[in-house]
């Protein structure tokens, strides 16, 4: 502070004309004695200052450095925060101190604790540590931190804590014992402090003699460096300790100012010692006039005043790791640049009522206030001091790791730091190679109390324990989870099914009756035989069309029917292949007209059978002419059309559509044409069913008939044949699922189509081919009389 002082003093741009002068209180780490060194310097009731012949008198105080305790500040704020006396400390972290309505005028130079817990929770998100074990101090520092640190790390969702523990303040030696069997039981690996240095060298010594080790500490900034713990008989335990530092600063010239320092050799020791002429006493080992009794007789030295401190090693003179003392001198700045900012200030110009402005005869502390919350300036060190809403500067942690060298000796190496930009980001950077890990081997540990749930599962948690206790459980078929740690499995599209390791949607398997399946390829191959062998024998009939056995069996409602079987087969491709709208509403279409023309065909052929039959009797013969070529073809128009309109009216009011179909099975869409209208579609099978009946009835009447006519014999058995294979279809299709009813449908065209033209064309191939000796009318006959 002194330092900080002089070099505002020495320039000429801060504060012209202007001199400051400080107090200085030890508060002894007592509340009572530092709340009433507070009052006193802001009630001007302190003793007058003297700095030279012209300064002299009760100066007004702008401000209060101070204090490094926060239960200190908290209590002297409170108070002058009534007055709005500008307080900066540069110690007190407790996030409590950031209430604007409790302490108004309230600043500090060092981060809240509410940063330092979200450091700690960067860190532990860092390194994925979610198992934490917690120790605070039994005040306000330690309590707030516990409430921020367990709010954060609730809502950040990084962890949980595995206890938390409170240390005692006096020493206990069965309270230590009992915390330390806490952590020593618990699987957390990482314990974080929130305590002082006197309260970790109580624990440490019962950690010591329980041996527990293998635990990663995490040191808040109240013992991060401190050097009281960097012992020989603790650094097994504490070795690679990470903790949150003050941010470490430069001052230049402090060395050479601290030189300067001399004690005061007419002090008055009766007033008690001065703090310097102490320090020069056990610095040099003497003892300044008069000494005590005896002193100088058992060969002590007695003190100068003239010793040289460059010729000893103390600590007074390291300013290598400047940290609170960084601080310090960044407060007072903050008064000096808020106070030259005031005095600045343009009469008419000024923020106050009226534009008035702030005046050092008539200073109001709350004026200096309003210019403190605003002050923003760089130091020589490159950091920029300004202060937001709540009175809490820019904040910055340097993050320290406890090295235990081979020699024995402990470095605290700075590895990274924490900061929060101006855009309110927070920035972790840590150069990972330079940490010290006190395992083997030396990497991190690990601190989890469930191992991450991979791909594939989601997290269930463990009854009566915290959230990070959990479960991994697979997703269910259909569902997959493709992040680590998810609480839910989400369904896949309708048209996706889950991967085999659950972790991704992969497209449905589709299944329909194709052509490149041993099925599909089988039905076609009939399908086209059967498409080849009417052709074949369509060529023989007609090559043998003026034959006797052709003529005797009417040739045109014979090629006819052949014409019509070759679209049977023909239609049942259309069953075959992915399904498409147009293919949907030709098939049932086609494969009904295809099959009403042949059933009509052979149904014409049946009766042509008994009419000239009738005719053959005496007095029939005018019969014939009833039943010519021509009604014969208008028969077999009449009832084709009829079946083509029903298709009509089928495809108009309900037209077959392609389907994809999931609820047959989970993994697979089956592609399938769903017939529109039940009703449509066993109309269409009704009216087939009802022509092949009659057919067979007029067949089956006709079977005893002369030889020269016994076609009717072949059509009885057809028919049979036929009725048999449709009888069977319908319970078979409406059993079968997906593809395989397309098969079971056209399985039964072919074996129908089949049937018909093996029983109906195959003797008559048979006799043209193989036996044309009795393609003759004479041998027609002849079977004819042996009947």
């Amino acid at each position: 502070m002194a330092f900080a002082v002089e070099g505002i003093n020495s320039n000429s741009k801060l504060l012209p004309n202007l001199s400051l002068g400080y107090s200085l209180y030890d508060t002894c780490f007592n509340l009572g004695i530092g709340f009433r060194a507070a009052i006193s310097m802001a009630s001007g009731k302190e003793e007058h200052i003297v700095l030279n012949d012209s300064c002299v008198g009760s100066t007004p105080v702008i401000g209060i450095v101070g204090d490094s305790s926060s239960t200190r500040s908290i209590a002297i704020s409170s108070v002058l925060g009534l007055y709005r006396v500008p307080m900066v400390s540069y110690f007190a972290t407790c996030s409590c101190l950031s209430d604007r309505q409790k302490f108004p005028s309230f600043f500090r130079t060092i981060p809240s604790d509410a940063f330092q817990v979200s450091a700690m929770i960067q860190i532990l998100k860092h390194f994925g540590w979610t198992w934490i074990g917690l120790l605070i101090s039994n005040d306000d520092y330690g309590l707030h931190a516990a409430r921020s640190f367990q709010s954060d790390l609730s809502q950040s969702g990084s962890g949980c804590l595995a206890y938390l523990e409170i240390l005692p303040w006096d020493y206990d030696p069965a309270e230590q014992r009992r915390i330390v069997d806490v952590m020593k039981k618990s699987t957390a690996r990482v314990v974080i402090v929130f305590a002082h240095d006197s309260h970790m060298i109580d624990l440490m010594e019962e950690v010591v003699r329980q041996n527990v080790t293998g635990l990663q500490w995490l040191a808040c900034e109240a013992w991060s460096a401190a050097a009281v713990l960097q012992t020989p008989r603790l650094m097994p335990y504490l070795g690679g300790t990470l903790g949150i530092a003050i941010r470490r600063g430069e001052i230049p010239g402090l060395r050479e100012f601290l030189l300067q320092t001399r004690p005061n050799i007419r002090h008055d020791n009766r007033y008690g010692n001065s703090s310097v002429n102490q320090f020069w006493e056990f610095t040099f080992q003497c003892r300044f006039a008069p000494p005590p009794a005896g002193w100088v007789e058992g060969g002590g030295a007695l003190c100068t005043g003239q010793e040289d401190l460059e010729t000893v090693e103390t600590e007074f003179l390291d300013t290598s790791d400047l940290r609170p003392e960084y601080n310090i001198y960044k407060a007072v700045y903050s008064l000096a640049y808020a106070l030259d900012d005031m005095l600045q200030c343009e009469p008419g110009r000024g923020p106050f009522h009226g534009h008035s402005c702030g005046t050092l005869q008539k200073l109001e502390l709350w004026q200096l206030v309003h210019y403190l919350q605003k002050v923003n300036f760089t130091t020589s060190f490159g950091d920029q001091v300004s202060f937001d809403e709540n009175g809490d500067a820019l904040p910055i942690y340097d993050i320290m790791n406890w090295h235990w060298l081979p020699d024995g000796r402990v470095k605290v190496q700075n590895v990274g730091d924490v900061r929060r930009s101006a855009a309110g980001e927070e920035i972790l950077k840590l150069n990972e190679d330079r940490i010290f890990w006190n395992f083997e081997p030396k990497k991190p540990p690990r601190s989890v109390c469930s191992d991450s749930c991979p791909p594939g599962t989601r997290m269930v948690r463990k009854k009566g324990e915290p959230e990070c206790c959990f479960d991994c459980i697979p997703c269910s078929e259909g569902k997959i989870s493709n992040n680590t740690n998810s609480m839910e499995c989400t369904s896949c599209p309708e048209d996706f099914w889950s991967s085999p390791q659950r972790d991704h949607c992969v497209p449905k398997r589709t299944e329909f009756l194709s052509y490149h399946e041993p099925l599909g390829i089988c039905l076609t191959t009939a399908s086209l035989l059967g498409t080849f062998i009417c052709a074949v024998v369509l060529g023989i009939f007609i090559h043998h069309r003026s034959t006797p056995i052709v003529r005797a069996n009417n040739s045109e409602l014979t090629f006819q029917l052949l014409l019509s079987l070759k679209l049977c087969f023909l239609c049942s491709l259309l069953f075959i292949g992915r399904p498409r709208l147009w293919t949907c509403q030709l098939r049932h279409a086609a494969f009904g007209i295809s099959f009403v023309l042949c059933v009509s065909c052979i149904l014409v052929k049946t009766m042509v059978v008994l009419v000239v039959f009738k005719a053959s009797r005496p007095g029939r013969e005018a019969s014939l002419k009833w039943f010519g070529a021509m009604q014969q073809r208008g028969t077999v128009l009449f009832l084709t059309f009829i079946q083509a309109a029903i298709c009509i009216t089928w495809l108009y009011s309900s037209s077959p559509a392609p389907h994809k179909n999931t609820q047959y099975h989970n993994d697979k869409i089956v592609y399938e044409c769903v017939v529109g209208s039940t009703v449509g579609f066993a109309v269409l099978l009704g009216y087939i069913g009802l022509l092949a009946i009659l057919s067979f009835l007029i067949a089956f009447l006709a079977r005893n008939l002369p030889d020269s006519f016994n076609e009717a014999k072949l059509i009885t058995f057809s028919m049979l044949i036929f009725c048999a294979v449709w009888v069977a279809f319908v319970p078979a299709y409406i059993s079968s699922p997906g593809k395989h009813a397309d098969a079971v449908e056209v399985f039964a065209i072919l074996a129908s189509s089949f049937g018909l033209l093996g029983v109906l064309f195959g003797p008559k191939c048979y006799i043209i081919v193989l036996r044309p000796e009795r393609n003759t009318k004479k041998a027609i006959m002849g079977r004819g009389v042996t009947k």
